[in-house]
């Protein structure tokens, strides 16, 4: 795989702008979220899609139970889950989960408790069998932007806009720590206005690690003028090791990160013009940056991690080789 030679395969298009982005755990679809108030999944090989209308704009997308079950969380509070790959898509259930926004899903990884988190400042745990509600976890003073189970199952973070890391005890359902993302937020005097939080946030497959993404060094908060950041965090210690940022004055935020399984991160930058980013483990500066037709507001790599899916603000979906073309 040579990620230098990163291309756009397959583009398809929706009615309105880009939310989010989910791939199918087979490869074959991608979902995604749109401000048509529906998700779409597209049929990667042809375009060809499906829709399910959930009827408000989806920012967070997850797929449960080996890709069966597609989990959705809106900007209306609810959580919906669907029959992710019947002919005609159907919610088969739903809840009234949040008040506001629902920024961040999580799994955990024996796959029985949901975590969700959004705009009520309030992290709720849920028995993904029946939906019920299992706790409610709170503390944090400003937007929880998101949310990820250790891979040890025992544990809990969530971040939130004024780039506070909340570290759980799921045992005791306690408040361990918290610690801040100091690049990854900033009040801007001039506009009275708190820009950045977690727009990425994942553990390493060791669980060693904490990686996050967002915006930095913000210059004018109304224009969301800054430039986009990945932060990984030693997670034993709750110190930052390396701040990953783009090469050249690219400005915008780094809406997702994903670890690639060939040793990379990876990341999204909506702004100036939307760009694909790569990273070397230990290195600052981006050693690819793949130009996209439009700002990214999110995107999924594929199971194999041979391609990337992009939603894009301008209604496309890219679906990027990350190799060269096929002589």
């Amino acid at each position: 795989m040579d990620v230098t030679k990163t291309h756009i395969e397959k583009d398809y298009k929706a009615d309105r702008p880009l939310l989010s982005c989910c791939y199918a755990l087979d490869g074959a679809h991608v979902f995604v979220g749109c401000e048509d108030y529906k998700v779409w999944r597209f049929k990667v090989d042809d375009g060809t899609k499906v829709e399910l209308d959930t009827d408000a704009w989806t920012r967070t997308l997850l797929l449960v139970d080996a890709g069966k079950t597609l989990i959705t969380g809106s900007y209306d509070g609810r959580l919906i889950w669907w029959d992710a790959l019947a002919e005609k898509p159907v919610a088969t259930r739903t809840l009234d989960a949040h008040e506001g926004w629902i920024r961040s899903l999580s799994v955990s990884p024996d796959g029985t408790t949901l975590a969700s988190v959004g705009n009520d400042l309030i992290v709720k745990l849920w028995n993904l069998a029946d939906g019920k509600l299992v706790r409610e976890l709170k503390g944090h003073e400003s937007y929880i932007y998101n949310v990820a189970f250790h891979p040890n199952g025992k544990t809990l973070v969530t971040g939130d806009l004024y780039g506070n890391i909340f570290d759980w005890d799921l045992t005791t359902g306690e408040k361990k720590r918290v610690w801040k993302a100091e690049t990854l937020t900033k009040y801007d005097k001039g506009f009275h206005a708190q820009i950045g939080g977690f727009r990425g946030m994942i553990f390493s497959p060791d669980g060693t690690q904490l990686i996050c993404s967002g915006i930095t060094n913000v210059s004018n908060a109304f224009a969301g003028i800054g430039n986009p950041s990945v932060v990984i965090f030693d997670y034993a210690k709750g110190e930052q090791v390396i701040e990953h940022l783009s090469k050249g004055p690219l400005q915008g935020v780094a809406w997702n990160v994903a670890v690639h399984p060939e040793k990379m991160i990876v990341s999204s930058s909506g702004g100036s013009g939307g760009y694909l980013l790569f990273w070397k483990p230990g290195e600052k500066e981006t050693f690819r940056q793949f130009k996209l037709p439009s700002d990214v507001r999110d995107f999924a790599l594929s199971p194999d991690g041979q391609y990337l899916a992009a939603a894009h603000a301008n209604h496309h979906l890219s679906i990027c080789k990350l190799d060269a073309k096929q002589a």
